[in-house]
């Protein structure tokens, strides 16, 4: 069995090319978009979906079987075509160029995986249960999917800003991270009020003052 290593990718404005048109490519298409990605797909049919993103102009398509050559500039690859043998060749040749692949099919063929994930605003849970079941996978982020609810946009974003400013104003690197840690304590209808700079200031102040004990 595979030992993965976990990691987020920054992927903004970064090649990535999905082989295949059916519902499995345009979910990992999907997933591509979110994260801001320049997605190319190559297939001789899409999906109504992945036709309408094309013509929206949000992915670039190649209306054709996959050929050597179409994984150029890409950071990522994606076999999801429902050939098992045009997925081999995905395979085989993101090895060759040395570009990370997912086969949607195989995922032991792969050097990678994409996990079930739950996106609130910067807070992005991912699961996988390491190729072995997605069902499961699924299942766990269903339940995330219920824990974590919309409230966690908005709260991820206010603690984003709150770091930022303390990144600015509190010298001490220990001090700060005191301050993150008990910024978790604010509830939801105290930090939910620090909608401006001014407000964010005074959180910061207060959170400082009850550090010192005052």
């Amino acid at each position: 069995m595979k030992r993965l290593y976990p990691v987020m990718l920054d992927i903004e404005g970064m090649r990535c090319t999905v082989a295949g048109g059916g519902t499995v490519a345009e979910r990992k298409v999907r997933g591509l978009l979110d994260a801001g990605a320049d997605v190319l797909v190559v297939a001789p049919v899409l999906t109504d979906g992945l036709r309408e993103l094309a013509k929206q102009g949000f992915i670039g398509t190649l209306e054709r079987e996959y050929r050597e050559g179409d994984l150029a500039g890409a950071l990522l690859a994606f076999a999801a075509t429902s050939d098992s043998h045009v997925n081999a060749r995905v395979v085989k040749d993101a090895g060759r160029l040395g570009v990370p692949v997912n086969a949607a099919d195989d995922a032991a063929g792969g050097s990678f995986v994409t996990p079930s994930v739950v996106r609130r605003g910067r807070l992005v849970l991912a699961v996988t249960a390491s190729g072995s079941s997605p069902a499961l996978a699924a299942r766990v982020a269903a339940e995330l999917e219920e824990r974590y609810d919309e409230t966690y946009t908005a709260y991820t974003e206010w603690l984003g800003r709150l770091r930022e400013l303390a990144k600015t104003t509190v010298a001490d690197a220990a001090v700060r991270r005191r301050l993150l840690r008990a910024a978790l304590d604010v509830p939801e209808e105290e930090w939910r009020n620090d909608t401006d700079a001014g407000r964010l200031a005074a959180r910061a102040d207060n959170l400082l003052g009850k550090l010192d004990g005052g």
